[in-house]
């Protein structure tokens, strides 16, 4: 008897994942990225962040390759192919299916203007109540650019999709996207539970720009005879899911029902919690999109916290503070050396870019509390990590006032949380218990597929073989130090708001 496998693809910006899990067993049995380095990023000007679609398409093909060697799997064996991508792009598609220009990707920072005028002109109660958040620099503002900017692109477009809509197309030769990508790309109205036709009719955008809506789990499309020859698939594979990272993140996490967090905190740090209600924050400080269990009858929202500066701030000072070949667990165990508070010393971490959770400022990073004569390498090394950790809970206290209960937080020991002071202070400040998992996206988007296809009933027998490794509990004898640091850092923070 043969054995039946799932496959996911994994669309990031530095590369695409593939992996192949046994749909029986749960089990990965093969993964590979592509390219072995970081994808390049074409940046014309500054602010710009461009990606070629067909390179995505060929570094898809070149994970799959070494995918099924690996494994020794034959195509024939996959049963549904589930994606996911990097969030808020916009590939411009013409009548042939080709791309008309490079993709503009989702740091890519020139519509900024196109939603502020936008959220301007049609106003602030409307478009929070509608759209929950502001049109600010998502797909349809960069497609408002593309109109304005490159109006003889815009008059060819046929279609527009995100990037995992365009790795499905390649696969199935058909244009099609979610209520969930409408929704990242601020194109679904919450009120009326239909694409966002008072944003489309402002723009200028006809309707039929957007592809046909396919479910987030369920047939989506197949794989085209074409497709299948070029890759070494079956033709007719059912494409069975799709959803843009972050969402795919919280569903690999199991993070589905109101309350429940997902975080992640590499370059920049993500807490992405679930609302069962519409709600969103008045100054939009956070982002709010259907999650993957949204339906027109079942309000799941998932409400993004981003922070910019959370490891490219330890990765600055493994560069240029710690001693040259300092290793991250090597600061990590300087960190610990020092007390909750770190004597007295603040970081305000904001130093890359502007901060959605700060209004779009652009603070820098600072250090607050320096004494030459008491504080050291080592200090600073905590101070950073702590700066992290208090700039989570200030973005954390955003979602609580949205109606948010944080408790428990899901997330993937990886990056930041692979350090103790990190994961631990974390939880003591916010008071959550931190519950720390074995996740790959690429994997999650497989087994998702199993949901899409009816291998799996639901996500808990999909994700029944999610290995926990670890549990971090709130320290109860380091609550009064944390809040009183956190304290601290809040304060530091306004003043340097006011400047």
């Amino acid at each position: 008897m043969s054995r039946q496998y799932l496959l996911g693809f994994d669309l990031g910006s530095s590369s695409v994942k593939a992996s192949l899990v046994d749909a029986d067993s749960g089990k990965c049995v093969a993964s590979a990225f592509y390219p072995d380095t970081e994808a390049p990023i074409l940046a014309v000007r500054s602010g710009w962040a461009e990606q070629e679609p067909e390179a995505w398409w060929q570094y898809a093909k070149q994970a799959l390759l070494k995918v099924m060697a690996d494994s020794g799997a034959d195509g024939e064996d996959i049963r549904a192919i589930g994606i996911s991508y990097q969030m808020h792009g916009l590939v411009c598609i013409g009548k042939d299916r080709k791309p008309l220009r490079p993709a503009i990707i989702w740091c890519d920072s020139r519509a900024v203007p196109y939603g502020e005028r936008a959220f301007s002109a049609i106003g602030k109660e409307k478009c929070l109540a509608h759209l929950l958040g502001s049109p600010g620099n998502f797909t349809a503002a960069k497609l408002a650019w593309v109109k304005d900017q490159e109006p003889e692109v815009f008059d060819r477009i046929d279609k527009i999709m995100l990037p995992g809509d365009y790795l499905a197309l390649r696969l199935s030769g058909e244009a099609g996207t979610t209520v969930g990508g409408l929704s990242e790309g601020m194109l679904w109205d919450f009120k009326e539970r239909q694409p966002a036709q008072f944003l489309m009719d402002y723009y200028g955008f006809g309707s039929s720009l957007l592809p046909d809506l396919v479910p987030t789990f369920g047939l989506q499309a197949e794989v085209s005879a074409q497709a299948a020859a070029e890759l070494g698939l079956k033709a007719g594979t059912p494409i069975a899911y799709r959803a843009g990272d972050q969402p795919n993140n919280a569903l690999s996490l199991g993070v589905l029902q109101p309350g429940e967090v997902a975080a992640t905190a590499g370059t920049s740090g993500v807490v992405y919690g679930v609302l069962g209600e519409v709600r969103y924050d008045p100054l939009s400080r956070v982002n709010t999109f259907a999650h993957v269990n949204y339906t027109k009858d079942l309000d799941r929202l998932g409400v993004l916290l981003c922070i910019n500066g959370t490891g490219i701030l330890n990765a600055w000072m493994r560069r240029n503070v710690a001693a040259e070949g300092t290793s991250y667990a090597e600061m990590n165990a300087m960190a610990a050396q020092v007390p909750v508070g770190s004597e007295g010393l603040s970081i305000i971490p904001f130093g890359n870019g502007a901060e959605r959770v700060l209004g779009n400022r652009e603070t820098a990073c600072s250090i607050h509390g320096l004494n030459f004569t008491r504080h050291g390498k080592a200090h600073l090394m905590r101070a950073a990590q702590e700066g992290i950790v208090f700039s989570f809970c200030y973005g954390m206290e955003v979602m609580q006032g949205m109606g948010m209960d944080i408790r428990r937080i899901h997330a993937g020991r990886a990056n930041m949380f692979l350090s103790p002071v990190f994961a631990s202070a974390l939880a003591t400040t916010s008071g959550a218990t931190i519950h720390l998992l074995e996740t790959d996206g690429s994997v999650g988007a497989a087994k998702g597929a199993g949901i899409g296809c009816g291998i799996y009933k639901d996500s808990s027998e999909a994700f029944q073989t999610l290995r926990q490794l670890d549990v971090v509990e709130p320290d109860e004898a380091d609550i009064p130090a944390y809040a009183e640091a956190y304290s601290r850092w809040k304060e530091k923070l306004t003043e340097v708001m006011k400047e």
